[in-house]
């Protein structure tokens, strides 16, 4: 579950890169979070399928339960990741006016 979470994950965020015109949101280092993070789940996947044989298509309820919700905070600190980065960028200079604006 993890590898097919954060597939999606990648591939949502690669679609989403290809289609806009220009790159101010940074979306290029969220494909390659979830790309990594892909990457990284199918040699596990591999290394556990050489491991376990054909059990490895029949796993417990709990551990899909436990592989759904790891996927997932995969997917949350991706994002987590790519907001902080996008806010020290900030593209737009929207937290450098809130920051710069002088009160009255």
């Amino acid at each position: 579950m993890t590898l097919l979470i954060t597939v999606f994950a990648a591939v949502i965020a690669t679609v989403k890169w290809y289609t806009r015109k220009d790159d101010t949101m940074m979306l290029g280092i969220l494909c390659f979070l979830y790309w990594g993070a892909s990457i990284m789940w199918l040699v596990d996947a591999v290394f556990e399928y050489m491991e376990l044989g054909a059990e490895y298509f029949t796993p417990a309820a709990e551990d899909m339960l436990n592989d759904t919700f790891l996927g997932l905070s995969v997917v949350a600190l991706g994002l987590v990741i790519w907001l902080v980065r996008l806010l020290i960028a900030d593209p737009r200079g929207v937290i450098h006016k809130a920051l710069t604006r002088k009160q009255a």
